[in-house]
């Protein structure tokens, strides 16, 4: 199991720092949309649904009685409302609608948390998580690639140390969880960025030239004619990435590009959820006015029924 598992980490490593793809790679993090669907709640909440729930438990509403949504809704109001003063405000059903969003990375985070807390403690210590991935490397002194899996070492406690506020090398969930997934915490976005640049960055200077940001997107392979879409980045670098105009990105440019100040979708539809369910206009929700909408928030067989009759007429 460890021999695979250094295997699967190594190639991931492999990966990110040393191939070129033939394909554009997009190192930049946004924040996904909240749904696939068009917002338009005059033909249905569906857009609504997925926001609030995430897309794979909204079709899990559609398939409930309208008593059973309203149920269902109705405990997840408490777990909305985070300060249990019995109001969901509009940044408390912005963080729930993160949550739903994203609840892969906890579930990611849960499945390794077995893995790794060791001797059972609730916690997860450095030395828990290095011998859990590492093992292998530290039985054998001179395994088969073992440089690249001492460098993948060195860099995993550096993040570690980062992620573990209080320094103790000790991880609680939240900790770990921004270990995993840095770059869903604003506080490990420095990390993000260095271990970025230290993947592109090449002749170890400490910062990006035209060459390496176009090298870690495409490989040449003996072609001299460079796809459109290389030669846009070659003028996005020139004209927006390298804002100073020095031929470099240093880390705040490298900063600017890989972790963008997007438009907050869940802060707009967290506005919009509460506005069209504040029946008495004190910009907060009860669990009555978001009980009583509850075909805004989730779906049920009715809802479900009612669409396919606005579909079947329009056919």
């Amino acid at each position: 199991m460890k021999t695979c598992q250094l295997l699967l980490c190594l190639g991931l490593w492999v990966a990110c720092t040393v191939s070129k793809p033939t394909e554009k790679k997009d190192r930049v993090h946004h924040d996904p949309e909240l749904s696939d669907k068009d917002h338009d709640d005059a033909q249905n909440f569906d857009y609504d649904h997925d926001a609030f729930l995430g897309a794979e438990d909204a079709k899990t509403f559609d398939q409930l009685t309208p008593e059973e949504s309203k149920g269902r809704l109705g405990k997840i109001v408490g777990k909305i409302d985070a300060d249990k003063d019995g109001f969901v405000t509009v940044n408390e059903l912005r963080d729930w609608i993160k949550f739903a969003q994203k609840r892969w990375i906890y579930e990611d985070v849960d499945r390794q948390w077995k893995g790794h807390d060791l001797n059972g403690d609730s916690m997860v210590s450095w030395e828990e998580y290095k011998n859990a991935t590492y093992g292998y490397i530290l039985d054998d002194p001179d395994p088969d690639n073992s440089f690249n899996y001492k460098q993948m070492m060195v860099r995993d406690e550096r993040r570690f140390k980062m992620a573990d506020k209080d320094g103790d090398l000790i991880a609680t969930k939240e900790e770990f969880t921004a270990f995993l997934h840095p770059e869903e915490f604003d506080y490990m976005k420095d990390i993000v960025v260095l271990e970025t640049m230290e993947d592109i960055d090449k002749n170890g200077d400490g910062l990006i030239d035209l060459e390496e940001y176009i090298g870690d997107m495409y490989n040449h392979e003996g072609d001299a004619n460079e796809p459109e879409w290389v030669k846009t980045e070659r003028e996005q670098f020139e004209e927006f990435r390298d804002k100073n105009h020095d031929g470099k990105m240093d880390k705040e440019e490298t900063k600017d590009w890989i972790l963008p100040s997007d438009y907050d979708h869940a802060e707009a539809e967290s506005r919009h959820l509460v506005y069209e369910s504040d029946q008495n206009k004190d910009g907060k929700l009860t669990r009555e006015e978001i009980v009583d909408k509850y075909d805004l928030f989730v779906g049920s067989q009715a809802t479900d029924f009612g669409e396919a009759l606005v579909r079947h007429d329009e056919f």
